[in-house]
């Protein structure tokens, strides 16, 4: 792997920072009864008058657990494109600064770099929706700091081939953001087991896929010690409220309820996908490792308001980078998706 020095990438006037020092990280209650009259907060409890765990502890300690990773190495944010963003406020000067996306990709990216003023070079992945590793390095420059991967990709759905992934951590001085939005459905093992090896991958998950807790709004960054504690001097005191934390929590604590979610969803997965397959119009699906499916149809803005008039609200993905004339459908409880291809097989039909 080439030389990674962290300090180099930082932003100048993110070094010198000084974080905002807040009550709850001047003082952490070990569980006694203390009176607290050190944050003005209003006295009378309600279960929400005190300010939150700024540092979400238990969320943290919790996940550690499940995911084999020392809290230290975990940030959580008010969902995954906080996180991100910090991602570019750190690393990134506006103006001057590149990062690198590959489409077909997950949107955001591209407008956190315009919100931030960063330049978004685009690399297409290959028409097997995989990195072209040897052109994505060709973009790179002395400005480009970050490489986002979405892997399990949206809206393709596959997961990326791992040499292909370490070919751009093992020769890329930046950071390598891989984003594992939905590995929870994936058969391939997570880049979390590989942290260790690279001190310039940064890995983000989410609450809001398996966890079925989009509603909350929690995200989070795993990445070495030392890139997470460039990002805590950044981040907004109490990003991520009390309730999303208690909730964040009870789900954690009940995790074979989301195994079984999950299980549930992959086998509708497969039954969906066998299902598109018969329909005449339905060109090709392809393989999955998350929780929707990628299909070609004949006619996709067609399809696509046939499905609204029937009541049926999928995304068409027609206006991305190789996916002319495909929808994009998340798999759904079985109800929901015999109802789909019973619309299906009527407009099959026709």
């Amino acid at each position: 792997m080439k030389i990674f020095d962290l300090d180099k990438l930082v932003r100048d006037n993110v070094s010198v920072l000084k974080p905002y020092s807040s009550a709850r990280d001047e003082y952490k209650t070990q569980g006694e009864e203390m009176i607290f009259l050190d944050a003005n907060e209003n006295p009378n409890n309600n279960g929400l008058n005190r300010y939150p765990d700024p540092q979400q502890c238990k969320v943290k300690e919790k996940l550690s657990e499940i995911k084999g990773v020392p809290a230290k190495n975990i940030l959580l944010g008010n969902g995954s494109d906080e996180v991100l963003d910090l991602v570019f406020r750190a690393f990134c000067e506006p103006g001057d600064d590149n990062v690198i996306t590959l489409p077909p990709t997950y949107g955001m990216y591209k407008v956190l770099a315009g919100i931030n003023d960063i330049e978004n070079r685009e690399v297409y992945l290959n028409h097997d929706f995989e990195p072209d590793v040897t052109a994505i390095l060709n973009e790179v420059d002395d400005n480009t700091k970050v490489i986002f991967l979405c892997s399990p990709n949206n809206p393709s759905g596959n997961t990326f081939e791992a040499d292909r992934v370490s070919g751009i951590l093992d020769n890329f001085e930046g950071l390598v953001v891989i984003d594992e939005a939905y590995i929870d459905f994936s058969e391939r093992e997570s880049w979390l087991q590989k942290l260790e090896f690279f001190p310039n991958l940064i890995i983000t998950q989410t609450f809001s896929k398996a966890y079925g807790l989009a509603g909350i709004r929690l995200g989070v960054l795993y990445a070495s010690e030392e890139i997470i504690s460039v990002l805590n001097k950044i981040k907004p005191p109490y990003n991520v409220n009390q309730q999303t934390q208690d909730q964040a929590l009870k789900c954690l604590l009940y995790i074979e309820i989301v195994d079984s979610q999950v299980s549930d969803i992959l086998m509708e997965r497969v039954d969906l996908s066998k299902e598109l397959l018969q329909l005449k119009f339905v060109l090709k699906v392809y393989k999955s490792d998350a929780n929707f499916l990628l299909i070609e149809v004949d006619d996709a803005n067609k399809r696509y308001e046939q499905l609204l008039d029937k009541g049926i609200v999928v995304r068409n993905r027609s206006n991305q980078p190789l996916c002319e004339n495909c929808l994009r459908i998340t798999v759904g409880t079985r109800k929901e998706n015999n109802q789909l291809i019973k619309v299906f097989k009527e407009l099959n039909n026709e």
